[in-house]
């Protein structure tokens, strides 16, 4: 039941802060002098005792045009202050305002919270005389402005077409292998920057899926057009043991020996790389001649101009499709 006597204090300070009388101190305080306040109080009284309220210019006579007409006028006003009645008015007529607001206040609670309080906060609310309002034109550039910072944002966030080959960014290492050349040469990752590089793991004595793959490769080639010269093909083998430079040197060369390079190694240089790029492959047993088959996955992987692992290709991707990848790849780094 606290609350009660709680608002009723808070209405009572509204309107002790909003009365005539406070307003009326207001102004008592702005007084330099004792004389300029007695003025100012006879100027008043003589004002509310008139028969008629002066008015100036079709407004009522304020206790501002009182204030500074007695400041001016103090020493003469406590003769007889009902014969300033004419030069009071004459005095707000051709002096100006210099304050355009309200001589009310709000109270403490009105400024903690006033969207509690409407109606009370409508009736004292100050102009904002700090802060002029911007003119036409400065609203216009804002607002250009504004539009052209969202349109910017709105075109760094658009969204571009996902690829349709699996897209592995991000998620594989960056090519880097220590391997020999089909001509004997020792290459690195860093040997193949520059150029989109397709890594295909296979061996020369594969019946039918390296051979296939190869050949689709060499149609993707083809689809490119120029580009295809920005593009080279990494065949690794997984049989080192069979694969000399030689033998995949002549492998290649039956396909394109321009955009094509054969890769071997050790044993260990091979198993390391296949689990780096979780490659799984296995030798199967073999026939009395010595002739074994090696089981090997068939994905090809696309590494671009840096280096970077970015696409994934499998056997049901058509040179179609894997060319038309291919080319966006090249685009983005051209």
């Amino acid at each position: 039941m606290r609350i009660l006597p709680r608002i009723r204090q808070f209405f009572e300070k509204v309107s002790r802060d909003t009365s005539p009388a406070w307003r009326r101190s207001l102004c008592h305080s702005r007084l330099r002098s004792k004389r300029e306040q007695s003025a100012f109080g006879e100027l008043s009284a003589a004002c509310v005792k008139l028969p008629r309220k002066p008015r100036a210019r079709g407004r009522r006579v304020t206790s501002a045009d009182i204030l500074r007409y007695s400041r001016s006028h103090a020493d003469h006003c406590s003769d007889d202050p009902f014969a300033h009645y004419d030069g009071l008015r004459a005095f707000a007529r051709t002096t100006p305002r210099p304050f355009t607001g309200s001589f009310t206040r709000r109270s403490s609670i009105e400024y903690l919270n006033p969207a509690l309080f409407p109606i009370i906060s409508s009736h004292h609310q100050q102009p904002n005389l700090l802060t002029p309002r911007q003119p036409w034109p400065g609203r216009l550039v804002a607002l250009a402005v504004m539009v052209g910072v969202l349109g910017a944002l709105a075109g760094c966030t658009h969204r571009t077409e996902p690829f349709q080959l699996t897209n592995v960014t991000g998620h594989l290492p960056d090519l880097d292998l220590t391997l020999t050349s089909d001509d004997g040469r020792a290459v690195t990752g860093d040997s193949f920057k520059g150029r989109t590089s397709l890594v295909y793991f296979g061996y020369t004595h594969c019946p039918d899926v390296c051979p296939e793959t190869m050949g689709r490769l060499m149609r993707v080639l083809g689809k490119l057009g120029p580009d295809a010269q920005k593009v080279r093909i990494l065949f690794i083998t997984v049989d080192p043991a069979r694969d000399t430079p030689k033998a995949l040197h002549d492998y290649i060369g039956a396909f394109d020996s321009q955009h094509a390079e054969g890769l071997t190694g050790t044993d260990w240089q091979i198993e390391s790389l296949a689990k780096r790029y979780r490659v799984a492959y296995q030798m199967e047993k073999g026939d009395p001649n010595g002739n074994y088959e090696v089981t090997h996955s068939s994905a090809v992987y696309v590494f671009d101009q840096q280096g970077h692992a970015r696409l994934l290709a499998t056997d049901h991707d058509t040179p179609d499709t894997i060319a038309q990848d291919l080319r966006r790849i090249i685009d983005d780094h051209s």
